[in-house]
């Protein structure tokens, strides 16, 4: 079965609060809303960790009144982080499709940190919305591996 070789293992293993603000004197009810998102990736190589943060304000008037970023630690199954690995270009090149799903579960996690760090303030009226991941990972993505070079004496 084609599906079953295309099936990446992973685990979400840690879940961070990177930052979380609340900055009521830049808020105004009624005036309009922008959004702004972004998007950190980062790797451990040794334990085979795989980390998205995402992060996102709430802005009026230039000024972000609700700030938050979350990470989503993943720790990848040794065979599809072996697959992901080019020891001769030292990189590990994670591919879009895969790269996407995990951001598409930081950003849900995002969403429920939000609703419990808002929650019985007027603040938790702000949802985050549905976003198009794929117009946030647009290609695969690759980490530089440093290697230590071990010398025999």
């Amino acid at each position: 079965m084609a599906e079953e070789t295309n099936k990446i293992g992973f685990a979400l293993k840690r879940i961070t609060t990177e930052q979380f603000a609340i900055i009521e004197s830049a808020f105004t009810d009624g005036k309009l809303v922008d959004l702004k998102a972004g998007l950190r990736f980062g790797m451990n190589f040794e334990n085979k960790i795989i980390s998205v943060v995402f992060s996102t304000n709430l802005i009026q008037d230039k000024s972000p009144f609700l700030i938050i970023e979350v990470g989503c630690h993943f720790s990848i199954r040794e065979e599809a982080w072996d697959s992901f690995y080019n020891k001769n270009k030292t990189e590990l090149k994670v591919p879009r499709g895969f790269i996407g799903h995990l951001v598409m579960l930081t950003i849900g996690t995002t969403r429920g940190v939000l609703h419990s760090k808002t929650e019985n303030t007027p603040f938790n009226n702000f949802l985050l919305p549905t976003l198009n991941v794929n117009e946030m990972v647009k290609q695969d993505v690759i980490f530089k591996v440093e290697v230590e070079k071990n010398e025999s004496k």
